[in-house]
């Protein structure tokens, strides 16, 4: 569908009437006015080409003003209506990489357990920029925000207990997530925290943390990752008040398959929490409209300069 963004500049299609009325009034006034008694010796004469086509430049000369008033108008294409999928989500993880992270109440551990689960939500969010956090007794920006996907899945092939200092830093480790996110300007910004102890070092109280988050509008998702056959030491309710504080929800994972199912939800979560934005597609369509009538006008100058130029 073709419509005019400055459909005003159509009067100016208003002009050429009155020029042609002009033309042919001159044209008139510029016949010859000499009287012959016979006509006879000039039938072997013939008519030219340039006769014929006297009226040429003039016609273009119209042309050419009734395309430059179309292309003023702006006409602009516009295709069907298309969903927004470019401006996602911006997703950071933080994973716990303590030393209890290697239990191996998952196959072949936690910590595996919970990078193959990553990997695989990672790859069914194509349109979504995500960064990965790990954090032990600190914290460290494994990758920052990417589309790159497979570079960041690559990465997480790098992870490992005793790359940082052991312990587990939950408030340092969402804290520096949210300072990954909080410059953010994506149409939702969440952080999917995994951890399999509770607080016990770092400088950022983990409720601190979440409502920090939570003035950056960053929803938190924490999982807390251990089965109920070892003594694991999780702290439940503090990574269920963070997700509270945060309008976000905490899970327990005790073997893989509950763990992926927990990423699972949290994908249908989020994509059920952002509202589909449409636009719609419009195309410039001035630019060709106006190179053909310059064009045009040009050439009509140049016929009547050159070819027609002794034709009045």
């Amino acid at each position: 569908m073709v419509t005019f963004k400055n459909p005003e500049y159509f009067w100016l299609l208003a002009l050429i009437l009155p020029m042609l009325t002009w033309y042919i009034l001159r044209y008139r006034r510029l016949e010859a006015a000499v009287q012959f008694s016979s006509f006879l010796g000039l039938g072997a004469i013939g008519t030219g080409w340039k006769r014929w086509l006297r009226h040429l430049p003039f016609a273009l000369y119209l042309t050419g003003i009734a395309g430059l008033s179309v292309a003023l108008a702006r006409p602009q294409s516009s295709k069907r209506w298309e969903n927004v999928t470019t401006e996602g989500i911006d997703i950071v993880i933080a994973l716990d990489i303590s030393s209890s992270m290697l239990e191996a109440d998952f196959n072949p551990n936690r910590l595996e357990a919970a990078k193959n689960v990553a990997v695989q939500f990672i790859a069914g969010r194509p349109n979504d920029n995500i960064g990965l956090v790990v954090f032990a007794g600190e914290s460290f920006t494994q990758c920052p925000l990417t589309t790159d996907h497979a570079t960041l899945s690559n990465l997480f092939g790098a992870v490992y207990p005793g790359v940082l200092e052991d312990g587990t830093a939950v408030g340092n480790g969402l804290a520096t997530a949210v300072s990954r996110l909080k410059d953010s300007e994506a149409i939702s910004k969440v952080i999917i925290l995994l951890t399999d102890g509770e607080n016990n070092r770092g400088e950022v109280a983990p409720l601190s943390a979440a409502e920090i988050a939570k003035t950056f509008g960053i929803r938190v998702y924490t999982i807390g990752l251990g089965s109920y056959r070892p003594d694991v030491k999780i702290d439940e309710n503090t990574l269920t008040e963070i997700s509270k504080i945060t309008g976000g929800q905490y899970f327990r994972a005790t073997n893989n398959n509950k763990l992926t199912s927990i990423y699972q939800e949290i994908d249908k979560l989020e994509k059920s929490k952002i509202e589909v934005s449409e636009r719609q597609h419009i195309d410039e369509e001035y630019r060709p409209v106006a190179l053909i009538a310059g064009i045009v006008l040009t050439l009509g100058l140049l016929l009547r300069i050159t070819v027609f130029k002794s034709i009045p």
